[in-house]
């Protein structure tokens, strides 16, 4: 049975002061978490992209820099390379492009929450995490509009408060939590989904 409601895709964006909260909140991730994770860092266009290596190191999941056209997998972090929006396509397909910097960005949070938003539905967990700017807040939006759920680092638990104030103006009925307990709401958000499936045959 697939009626949308197993919550099987987390987006996550951050910029300034993001690393160390995506470190906290990936450290708490099942190891066996059925959904795959996509993760949006406003990052220098060029430059080493250590961000793949950092998030393996903190936690039990894998982390990998997203790659065109590939399916993402369950228990599998996929992160946007510098320069390039990773969107989601049809199928869980990945899908990087240099189109046009949204809010200043490119990879852009608000690219990715919408894409997800768009092709996935109820089935979408989307987290703001630290950053400066509103990058993340239209596409969280977005995000709940499809039914999904919304996740935004309180404020003042982030080094960088801007991205979780604009989230929070626009979303004012999402999950308000620190760093240190996104992992456990992440990983109770799906359990549950998966489990209501299953009650009722899936």
């Amino acid at each position: 049975m697939d009626d949308g409601r197993h919550r099987d895709v987390v987006v996550i964006g951050a910029s300034a002061g993001g690393v160390e909260a995506l470190r906290v909140v990936v450290a708490s991730l099942n190891a066996r978490l059925v959904a795959s994770v996509y993760v949006v860092l406003h990052l220098p266009r060029t430059g080493p992209h250590a961000l793949p290596a950092i998030l393996s190191r903190a936690g039990p999941l894998r982390a990998f820099p997203a790659v065109n056209d590939q399916v993402g997998r369950p228990g599998v972090i996929y992160v946007a390379p510098p320069d390039h929006h990773l969107l989601l396509g049809p199928n869980g397909r990945m899908r990087l492009t240099r189109d046009i910097a949204v809010n200043g960005h490119r990879p852009s949070v608000d690219a990715l929450f919408r894409s997800a938003a768009e092709v996935r539905g109820e089935r979408v967990i989307a987290v703001v995490l630290s950053g400066a700017g509103s990058d993340g807040a239209e596409g969280l939006a977005a995000v709940v509009e499809a039914g999904g759920a919304a996740i935004i680092q309180d404020p003042a638990d982030a080094q960088h408060p801007s991205m979780p104030e604009a989230a929070l103006s626009l979303v004012p009925a999402a999950w308000v939590c620190p760093a240190d307990t996104i992992g456990d709401m992440i990983n109770d958000l799906v359990t549950a989904s998966g489990e209501t499936l299953r009650e009722q045959g899936g």
